[in-house]
């Protein structure tokens, strides 16, 4: 005799009805189900689930059961095919799409698709970003077929609608399964969910109605863009088939790296090597800038690694307020090597400092 307490599995009591048996299974089964528990033991718990539902759901089974403890005669419960009872599905993947409505294809009404999404990668200088740059590309994409509007058929032809699917692109099945009867919607195997016939096919498109052609874009960069941001230009993308949808082109941004500057977002550092008598003194000195050139004042007894920030030097911000700043980093050269007239002095120097060893 079983072990097992079906009810007990099923969470319902003995007098209950076929309708409360088969909710009660139902809900354990979504709950239980592999593809949606991922937890140790629920494809065990799924199939004792099954097992009880097998029972309970079939009277004679039932009545059994109820008078026995068992279900399959002198011998107990004999089991069942698991595939069999699904009602011919493969196992737990295809009950999980009778339960869920997976598998439905993504095809609009009468075939309409969606065109694709297209990827420009552009390349632009530090400058073209300080200024912001329009830039004409060519792109590679698809287009409606000029020769027949679209529409796939050969010119002075017109596509038929679909006998089979009556023009819908899609077929509906019924599948009986344990759990009742379900709609099983597909594209339409003779028209591929389009819909429609075409038997004169366009010798232009070959009846795809899109044709591969190139167009230059133009592109609008706006100053302060950065490496790995990317600009949206809407519809310009491949072209949808039958009335779907055209694509957007998404267009990249590398910004090159620069060789005097270093970039922060809108900030800019630029290292300047000064002499040693310059960094003691002070003066006056000519830095380059993003836009051009601009004098610097060292004040006297300035440091090695002194940053000085031009405001406003920098690069725009992207979304607007002003320009950052530019940052100048003072780096101290000190000779390696000195003349007899130039050791001298600096002997000088330090003596009047007084310095050690002077």
């Amino acid at each position: 005799m079983t072990s097992k307490d079906y009810y007990q599995v099923l969470g319902v009591n003995k007098s209950a009805s076929a309708d409360e048996i088969k909710k009660a299974f139902r809900t354990l089964a979504r709950k239980h189900h592999p593809d949606v528990n991922r937890e140790s033991g629920s494809a065990d718990k799924f199939k004792e689930i099954n097992e009880a539902y097998q029972v309970l759901s079939d009277t004679s089974k039932r009545q059994q059961y109820d008078r026995f403890g068992t279900a399959g005669g002198p011998g107990g419960f004999q089991g069942f095919d698991f595939n069999e009872n699904m009602g011919g599905f493969e196992g737990f993947g295809d009950l999980f799409e009778m339960f869920f409505g997976q598998g439905q294809t993504r095809r609009g009404r009468g075939g309409a698709e969606d065109g694709a999404d297209l990827r420009f990668d552009l390349t632009i200088t530090l400058e073209e970003t300080a200024t912001g740059i329009e830039k004409e590309i060519e792109v590679s994409h698809y287009i409606t077929c000029q020769a027949c509007k679209g529409s796939g058929a050969k010119p002075g032809t017109s596509p038929t609608k679909c006998s089979t699917c009556q023009g819908t692109g899609q077929v509906q099945r019924m599948q009986r399964t344990m759990l009742g009867s379900f709609a099983q919607i597909t594209p339409c195997p003779a028209c591929h969910g389009t819909g429609q016939m075409i038997s004169s096919p366009c010798p232009s498109c070959n009846g795809k109605g899109r044709t591969r052609s190139s167009h230059k874009i133009k592109v609008k960069v706006p100053g302060g863009i950065e490496t790995g941001q990317r600009l949206k230009i809407p519809q310009a993308g491949d072209t949808g088939s039958h009335g779907g949808t055209p694509g957007d082109l998404y267009v990249f941004i590398t910004v090159r790296s620069h060789p005097l500057f270093e970039r922060d977002g809108a900030d800019l550092y630029y290292k300047k090597t000064v002499s040693f008598t310059k960094a003691a003194l002070g003066g006056e000195i000519e830095i380059p800038v993003i836009l051009g050139k601009a004098t610097l004042k060292v004040p006297a007894g300035t440091q090695p690694r002194t940053s000085f920030k031009l405001k406003g030097k920098g690069l725009p911000h992207l979304r607007g307020g002003g320009r950052g700043d530019h940052y100048v980093v003072i780096d101290v050269e000190v000779p390696t090597r000195l003349n007899d007239q130039e050791a001298e002095l600096l002997e000088k120097f330090a003596k009047l400092r007084g310095e050690p060893g002077a």
